[in-house]
């Protein structure tokens, strides 16, 4: 049974969106939790260096909200596609 067309459009454009989150949240958890720690550690947040905080509260917080972004992009692509439940 081949797939429809509009489904394969919008499977690709969840993996673009799935994609470009994860980069960013590998970006956050590990970019500035360990790779540039050092950097981040000059300045402070709430009396800990950014680079600590990022590392244990900054990426738990940014993948919260990287949830939320993603709820609404994908909400956006259902109706854009005919897949919402409304």
């Amino acid at each position: 049974m081949p797939i429809p067309e509009n489904a394969r459009k919008y499977w690709r454009e969840n993996i673009k969106y799935l994609t470009v989150l994860l980069i960013i949240w590998f970006a956050v958890s590990f970019g500035c939790g360990i790779l540039f720690k050092d950097f981040l550690n000059r300045y402070s947040l709430g009396g800990f260096k950014l680079g600590f905080w990022f590392a244990q509260q900054g990426s738990i917080y940014v993948f919260v909200i990287l949830i939320f972004v993603y709820i609404r992009l994908m909400n956006k692509l259902d109706k854009k596609y005919g897949y919402n439940e409304k």
